[in-house]
């Protein structure tokens, strides 16, 4: 009886609205985070790594009436019966964090982490996006809200984006806010049949989102809805012309939008958006953030204020890609190890070159001398050390210089570090061409 044959496995995929990220791009992400990181660390943020989920309440805080909750959270029972929801968003993990371990404020943090919500993939968003961002907490100052927006604004200059604007408004204190939403749920309860129908239901529940629509029936509307910058207590409104003069003195350009809200239920006082010129209007935000002075007590910490910023990787990426700015890091290995004899020596050598910080690798599987080199060719390195039976028996490499000129010579292999570096340290000048 013949073999019956096994039945075909068809190929898994990321799952929808995922992307997998692979070399070379990571290499561009890496460069990224620690390009960020070094600009918040030298202004005293320090990495906080939270859990990717946390109980459901963590998130609820954000606002009832938000998309984020209601529509686009990741929730699940856990084998313990425990409701839980993979973080949509970074700021309440770490708003979490500092309730429960209470670390002296200032607190000054930054992230590099994963965030997830169920919504339309769209250009440099997807479900599975990763945020880069900044908390401060412990402090009211405004002219903390101005080094925060300063931090965000320094990281897109430094990375070479030059299309990118600026929008700051002020939602005021939480007694100006309740205020505001009450004129402003009647004027759109009044226009409710000429805004978009998928921004009706925001009106009664939540209508500052009717604000942040791009809609453009709703878009009309809202041009003659009141403004929260026309109804701000006298507290609110100092506290804003601090934070502007604090932007001008540092030279950063802004405007003023008092249809800014964001999309979370948390804010008070200052927040602000990155929008990039580069980019389809609709999807142009590139980052933003604000003062969220009520967050810690709600989530059953003291009365503490604070404030700060998220920024996509996939977006910023995707803008660097629309200005021609921050290319992929070119990385290339300093040495590729040729050995046609058996493989022994590749192996040693390779792990005294990367002892040395020297960036090494080999070829596997006792390929040929040909098929060697051309690996060593496609690897990008600077060098091949090339090991046959004769450089073996004489305890020599020969190493080559695949990209600068410098010709083809014998080393003794107990020389090849310090031999290297001469080399890696004082490359020959470029030939002229005639």
């Amino acid at each position: 009886m013949a073999d019956t044959p096994s039945p075909r496995i068809e190929p898994y995929h990321a799952p929808p609205g995922t992307r997998d990220v692979l070399p070379p791009e990571s290499a561009r992400w890496q460069a990224l985070i620690r390009l960020f990181a070094g600009i918040v660390e030298a202004a005293g943020y320090g990495l906080v790594q939270s859990p990717m989920f946390e109980e459901i309440g963590v998130f609820r805080r954000m606002g009832e009436g938000t998309d984020v909750v209601r529509k686009e959270m990741y929730d699940f029972l856990d084998k313990g019966d425990r409701h839980l929801a993979l973080r949509p968003e970074g700021t309440a993990s770490v708003v979490r964090a500092f309730v429960q371990h209470r670390p002296p404020t200032p607190w000054k943090t930054w992230y590099a982490a994963p965030s997830f919500r169920y919504e339309r993939p769209q250009a440099g968003r997807y479900r599975q996006h990763h945020q880069l961002g900044v908390e401060a907490i412990g402090s009211a100052d405004p002219d903390l809200d101005v080094e925060v927006i300063a931090l965000l604004s320094g990281f897109y200059e430094r990375i070479g984006l030059g299309q990118v604007d600026l929008l700051v408004n002020s939602m005021g204190t939480p007694t100006d806010r309740r205020a505001y939403l009450d004129r402003l749920r009647s004027f759109l309860v009044d226009h409710l049949d000429d805004l978009a129908p998928d921004d009706r239901e925001k009106v009664e529940q939540h209508p500052m989102r009717v604000l942040d629509s791009k809609r453009p029936a709703t878009v009309a509307v809202t041009e003659s809805a009141p403004r929260i910058t026309d109804h701000l207590s006298d507290e609110a409104v100092a506290q804003f012309e601090r934070v502007q003069a604090g932007l001008r003195a540092l030279g950063i350009a802004f405007r003023v939008e008092p249809r800014l809200v964001r999309g979370l239920d948390y804010y008070t006082h200052t927040t602000f958006e990155f929008q990039s010129g580069a980019l389809d209007a609709a999807q142009n935000t590139i980052g933003g953030g604000g003062r969220y002075d009520g967050l810690v007590e709600s989530l059953g910490g003291p009365a503490t204020p604070g404030i700060g910023f998220g920024t996509g990787i996939e977006r910023v990426l995707l803008t660097c890609d629309a200005e021609g700015a921050f290319p992929p890091p070119v990385k290339p290995l300093d040495v590729f190890v040729v050995d046609v004899t058996g493989g022994d020596v590749a192996r040693d050598l390779t792990a005294v070159l990367r002892r040395a910080g020297l960036r090494a690798d080999r070829a596997f599987d006792g390929r040929s001398m040909k098929s060697q080199m051309k690996a060593a060719d496609r690897s990008g390195a600077g060098f091949v050390a090339i090991v046959g039976e004769d450089e073996r028996a004489s305890g020599t490499v020969t190493l080559r210089d695949l990209r600068g000129g410098q010709g083809q010579h014998a080393v003794p292999a107990d020389d090849l570090v310090a031999n290297l570096n001469a080399r890696l340290a004082d490359p020959p000048a470029p030939r002229e061409t005639p």
